[in-house]
C-alpha cells in the first residue's frame, strides 16, 4: 500500500498556479489535482503547470473537469481529455450527471452510461466523483453505475457525513475493486460549515486504515480549507501527514 498525500487545487482558487504550487510544496505534499475552471483551462495552461509543478517537485495526481455526462456536450469531454493529457495527468474527474439516482429516469441513466463509455479512449482514466445530486449519490447507485459502465471508469470517493464512520469504511471497501484511486480529504459538521481536518480523526484514520490493507497506490487529496485560507495547508497537510506515517 502507498497513499500518497496531496491537495486539490481549487481549494485555493483564489491563488495563482504559481502560488498553489508554493503553498503545496511548502506544506510537504507530494501531488495536485488542478482544476479546470481556474487554474487550468487550457492546453497552453496545462503545459506551464505541468513544468512549474515537475520543477518544485509535484507529481499530477488528476484533472477535475466539470464535464457531467449525459448532460454535457460530448466534445467538451474531448476538450477536458487534451488539457489532461498535456498536463500528464492519469485522470480526468467528471460527474455523472445533474440529477441525484431517486429523480433519474432508466432513460437518463442510459444516457448517462452511454457518455461515459464514450469518454473512455481518449489517452486519460475517467474518474467518476462520489457527489450528492448525480448518480453517485448512494452507493448502491454507484455500483450499479461502475457495473454498467465497465472498464476504463474508475471512482473517486468523498464523504457525506463526516461523522458517519461505519458508511464510510463500507464505501470504500465496496469502491477499491473497480479500481478506487483517490479519496478528497476533509473534515465538515452536519450543517455544511467547514471544521479543522483533526475534527474528523476517527473517520479519516477508518479511511486510511482500509486504504492501508488494499493493494495498490492512492492519493488522499486536501480539500475545503477553513476560510479557503492558504496559511491553515501547512497545518492541515501536517495532521495528514502523521496520519499517514503512524501506519
Amino acid at each position: 500500500m502507498s497513499v500518497r498525500a496531496g491537495l486539490v487545487s481549487v481549494t485555493f482558487r483564489q491563488l495563482s498556479v504559481p502560488e498553489v504550487v508554493d503553498v503545496a510544496a511548502k506544506a510537504g505534499l507530494a501531488a495536485v489535482e488542478w482544476g479546470g475552471d481556474v487554474h487550468v483551462p487550457d492546453v497552453g495552461a496545462a503545459v506551464r503547470t505541468r513544468d512549474l509543478a515537475a520543477d518544485a517537485g509535484l507529481a499530477v495526481a488528476a484533472y477535475g473537469s466539470y464535464y457531467r455526462a449525459g448532460v454535457s456536450d460530448p466534445a467538451d469531454f474531448a476538450a477536458a481529455a487534451r488539457v489532461a493529457v498535456a498536463l500528464g495527468a492519469p485522470y480526468v474527474r467528471v460527474w455523472a450527471g445533474r440529477l441525484g439516482s431517486a429523480e433519474a429516469t432508466d432513460d437518463y441513466r442510459a444516457a448517462v452510461v452511454r457518455a461515459l463509455k464514450a469518454a473512455t479512449g481518449h489517452g486519460v482514466t475517467v474518474a467518476v466523483e462520489y457527489h450528492p445530486n448525480t448518480l453517485t449519490d448512494t452507493l448502491e447507485s454507484a455500483l450499479r453505475l461502475f457495473d454498467e459502465v465497465g472498464p476504463g471508469v474508475v471512482p473517486y470517493w468523498q464523504p457525506w457525513d463526516c461523522h458517519a464512520v461505519d458508511a464510510a469504511r463500507a464505501q470504500v471497501r465496496a469502491l477499491l475493486p473497480y479500481g478506487l484511486p483517490t479519496v478528497h480529504v476533509f473534515s465538515w459538521d452536519t450543517d455544511g460549515s467547514r471544521l479543522p481536518l483533526s475534527a474528523g480523526e476517527r473517520l479519516w484514520r477508518t479511511v486510511l486504515d482500509e486504504l492501508s490493507a488494499a493493494p495498490g497506490s492512492y492519493n488522499a487529496l486536501l480539500e475545503f480549507v477553513v476560510d479557503n485560507d492558504p496559511a491553515l495547508l501547512a497545518p492541515e497537510a501536517e495532521t495528514l501527514l502523521s496520519w499517514l506515517n503512524s501506519r
